[in-house]
C-alpha cells in the first residue's frame, strides 16, 4: 500500500480533500507550508503531509526522527499564534497528528479546514494584500487585491449585507417603474388584501428593503438590492451601484460552429437590464428546456406544474441572490442541448458538505432574497439544494453538480437534461402549438386533400384525441432535423427504425402543422426545421 493510501485509510479522508505533501529534511519549510496553509483555509481544506518528498508518482519519507517531529509540532504552534506569520491560528491540537508509515517512517500531518467567511481571509505577514493564497488544482496562487476585498466583505455580511448598503443622490427617477408595477402585480397575486398592497410605491419600497433608513448614521436611501432588482441599466452601472453589473443568458443550440449563441439576453439598450427583468425573461426560456405533463386543461392549456420546473427556478433565483456584484464577473446562464449551466462571480458562504446536508443558510445578499421570497421564490431555510435535487431525481436524470471555480472566484451549477427531456419538451411544443385543436377539426371537416387527412388522423384520430405515441414519434423526429437539416425521410426512417412510408406520415403531419419545410420533390425531397422570422 502506498504512502497516500495508508494516509487516506488512516484519516478516512474523503475523495474531495486535498492532500500536499512537503519534504522538511532540511528543517520546517516554513514559507511553502504557511503559503498552503492559507490557501487551504481560504478554499476548501486540506491537509499538509509533513516529512514526505514527492518525485512524480513516488513518495519517499525524509525519515523524520521523534525529535524532529516533537520540534516542528513545536515550531509549527509557535508560528500559528504569532500574528507576523498568520492572523488566525485555525487548527487545534486534534488537527495536528503525527504518523507511522507501515515503514515505520515518522510523519507530521496536519488537517487543514475551510475557514468560514466570516474568518476569511487567512493571510500571512500582518498584510492581506499579496500574502493571501488559495488553492487551484494542485497549486497555489495568491488572491488579486480585489478577491482579498470580496472576503473582507463577505466577513461583514452579517454585520451589514453589500446589498443593504445605501446609495448616495439617487432617487426614485433611477427607478425603472414598470418593473416596479410588474413586481408588485405578481405580489398583490401572492398576498392578496395584505396591506401593503395598499400604500404608495414609495412606502413599498421601504417595506420590502430597497429603500432603507439607517437611524444611527442618520441617512436614508434606496439600498443596493433596491437598485438591482429594480433600477434602471445606468443607475444600476453608476460606480456608486454597481459598476460591473452584466447578466448574460445565452442559448447554444447550434451544431454549426460559425454560430456562437442561438439566442441571447443580455443589457443591450433594448430593455431595462435589472434583475426582476432578467428572471422573468429567462426563466421561460430556461423552463422550455424542460419536459412537462403532457395533458390539456379543460380550456385547452397546457399543465406545466412540476418538480423540475420548482428545481429550475430556485436555481437561478439561488444564482441571482447569492452573486458578488461589486466584483468583476457576470451571472452567466448557458442552455445547451443536455444541460443548463448557472454561474456566478463570488465564493459560496458555506461548504459544499453543508450546502448538500441542508439546514446552513448564509446569504451573500439577504434583501434581494427577501425580494424573491416575497413571491415565493428563493429558499430561507438552507435546503435549496434539496429543492434543486428533487426535481432532476424525481425524472430520473443526473443529481445536478455544484462546484466552485477560482481566478476568478465563480460558483457553477450544471443541471443535465436527457435526450429523452428534449423530445418531451418538443412534443409539449406540438400539443400547444396555438389553436391546434380548432385548426384540427376544421381541416377534417372540410375537403382536405387525402395527404394531409392521413397526416392528421396519424396525429389526433378519429376521436380527436392527441395521440401521444405519434406525437413523441414527431417531437423526436424534430430533435433529429435540429441537429441534421435537410433530411430525406429515408434517413429520418432509418435513424427512427421504421418504415420509409410511416416517417412520411409523420413529416406529413409536422408539414400541416407548420413545424417543418421541405425542398426539392421525389427523391431529392428533403426536410428541416422551420425557422421563425
Amino acid at each position: 500500500m502506498t504512502i497516500p493510501e495508508q494516509i487516506k485509510n488512516k484519516l478516512q479522508l474523503k475523495e474531495s480533500c486535498e492532500v500536499e505533501y512537503k519534504s522538511a529534511a532540511g528543517g520546517f519549510p516554513v514559507k511553502e507550508f504557511w503559503i498552503t496553509f492559507s490557501a487551504f483555509a481560504n478554499t476548501n481544506g486540506g491537509t499538509i503531509v509533513l516529512g514526505v518528498k514527492q518525485k512524480g508518482k513516488q513518495f519517499i519519507p525524509d525519515g523524520l526522527s521523534e525529535e524532529l517531529v516533537g520540534k516542528y509540532r513545536k515550531q509549527f504552534w509557535d508560528d500559528a499564534h504569532n500574528k507576523s506569520c498568520v492572523n488566525y491560528p485555525m487548527l487545534v491540537e486534534s488537527d495536528v497528528q503525527e504518523f507511522e508509515t507501515e515503514g515505520g517512517q515518522r510523519l507530521l500531518i496536519f488537517r487543514v479546514p475551510r475557514a468560514s467567511h466570516d474568518m476569511r481571509p487567512i493571510f500571512l505577514h500582518g498584510n492581506p494584500l499579496g500574502n493571501t493564497y488559495k488553492r487551484r488544482d494542485e497549486g497555489d496562487y495568491q488572491c488579486s487585491d480585489d478577491e482579498v476585498r470580496q472576503m473582507f466583505s463577505d466577513a461583514n455580511n452579517m454585520r451589514q449585507s453589500a446589498d443593504s448598503r445605501i446609495l448616495r443622490n439617487y432617487t426614485m427617477d433611477d427607478i425603472d417603474l414598470p418593473t416596479l408595477q410588474q413586481y408588485r402585480r405578481a405580489y398583490d397575486k401572492k398576498h392578496e388584501d395584505h396591506p401593503w398592497t395598499m400604500v404608495d410605491d414609495m412606502k413599498f419600497l421601504e417595506n420590502i428593503g430597497a429603500y432603507r433608513k439607517d437611524r444611527v448614521n442618520s441617512i436614508e436611501g434606496f439600498t443596493v438590492a433596491g437598485m438591482l432588482m429594480f433600477g434602471k441599466t445606468q443607475s444600476i452601472t453608476d460606480p456608486e451601484c454597481c459598476q460591473e453589473f452584466f447578466p448574460d443568458y445565452r442559448e447554444r443550440l447550434s451544431d454549426d460552429p460559425q454560430i456562437r449563441w442561438t439566442n441571447r439576453v443580455y443589457p443591450d439598450g433594448t430593455w431595462e437590464a435589472n434583475l426582476y427583468q432578467f428572471f422573468t425573461r429567462v426563466l421561460p426560456m430556461l423552463q422550455h428546456a424542460l419536459p412537462v405533463p403532457f395533458s390539456l386543461d379543460e380550456q385547452q392549456r397546457r399543465n406545466e406544474t412540476t418538480t423540475a420546473h420548482t428545481s429550475l427556478r430556485e436555481a437561478l433565483a439561488n444564482s441571482l441572490i447569492h452573486a458578488a456584484y461589486t466584483v468583476r464577473g457576470n451571472v452567466v446562464i448557458d442552455r445547451y442541448f443536455d444541460r443548463i449551466v448557472i454561474s456566478n462571480p463570488g465564493t459560496m458562504l458555506v461548504s459544499l458538505e453543508e450546502f448538500y446536508e441542508g439546514g446552513h443558510s448564509i446569504c451573500r445578499n439577504p434583501l434581494l432574497q427577501k425580494m424573491f421570497v416575497f413571491l415565493g421564490i428563493g429558499e430561507k431555510g438552507g435546503t435549496g439544494a434539496d429543492v434543486i435535487a428533487k426535481g432532476w431525481a424525481d425524472n430520473g436524470w443526473a443529481i445536478p453538480t455544484l462546484c466552485e471555480k477560482t481566478a476568478p472566484d465563480r460558483v457553477e451549477t450544471v443541471l443535465y437534461v436527457s435526450e429523452k427531456a428534449l423530445i418531451n419538451n418538443i412534443a409539449t411544443e406540438i400539443v400547444d402549438k396555438h389553436d391546434f385543436v380548432n385548426k384540427i377539426t376544421e381541416k377534417l371537416l372540410t375537403n382536405t386533400d387525402i395527404g394531409d387527412k392521413l397526416a392528421i388522423r396519424l396525429y389526433i384520430g378519429d376521436n380527436l384525441e392527441v395521440n401521444e405515441t405519434a406525437v413523441d414519434k414527431m417531437a423526436e423526429i424534430m430533435l433529429y432535423l435540429s441537429n441534421n437539416p435537410r433530411a430525406k425521410s429515408t434517413t429520418l426512417a432509418e435513424h427512427m427504425g421504421m418504415s420509409a412510408s410511416t416517417s412520411r406520415n409523420y413529416l406529413n403531419c409536422l408539414l400541416v402543422l407548420d413545424f417543418i419545410v421541405t425542398e426539392g420533390a421525389n427523391k431529392n425531397r428533403v426536410y428541416s426545421l422551420k425557422i421563425e422570422s
